[in-house]
């Protein structure tokens, strides 16, 4: 890879991007690029946003993303996939889970999706991660990891998927590992 691939990661406390994070940052960090990330997370109780920026390539020299040059934004809930718009360009991907965490005084989901699909009508992947990780692994926690596996798939992010099944068995705990592996692997399906 010549450039430097630029990731942001949205969601609330409680959906794991931090981990998230860690799985990518090892994951590049395995393939030998340099990885920079930065955790903007304010509220990261449950259900407070959280914003972490993730840069990989040969040489990276900051580790946030600058305005309107993010290559890939994943949402884990749909508002917080809009509120990642302003680092967006017109080649900008859109991963987002098709999930929402109502709270006072926010959109409607329909109104947030509307939104969306005006920003981006060829490059937004809106996945329902969060249903597909409840049925079939009775855990809507992994929707983060079943969506990282979508991006692997389908090429949103250059990772390998063997880096990134590495990453998962260095960062997730032995107790939750399978658990994991099963929802990166339920994308690829």
């Amino acid at each position: 890879m010549d450039k430097t691939f630029n990731l942001i990661l949205r969601g609330v406390g409680g959906q794991g991007i931090i981990t998230l994070l860690s799985i990518i940052n090892e994951a590049a960090f395995i393939e030998g690029y340099d990885v920079k990330s930065s955790e903007l997370h304010g509220l990261s109780q449950r259900g407070g946003s959280v914003e972490t920026h993730i840069r990989f390539g040969e040489k990276v020299y900051s580790p946030l993303v600058s305005r309107g040059q993010a290559d890939l934004i994943i949402g884990l809930e749909v508002l917080e996939g809009l509120r990642g718009f302003s680092q967006a360009n017109s080649k900008t991907k859109f991963l987002i889970n098709n999930y929402y965490l109502p709270f006072s005084g926010s959109l409607k989901k329909e109104e947030i999706l509307g939104k969306l699909k005006m920003i981006s009508k060829s490059n937004l992947y809106l996945i329902s991660a969060s249903e597909i990780c409840k049925k079939e692994l009775n855990n809507e926690v992994v929707s983060g990891i079943y969506l990282l596996g979508y991006a692997v798939n389908k090429k949103l992010i250059p990772l390998k998927t063997t880096s990134i099944l590495g990453a998962i068995k260095k960062v997730i705990p032995e107790k939750y590992l399978e658990l994991n592996k099963k929802a990166f692997g339920l994308a690829h399906d």
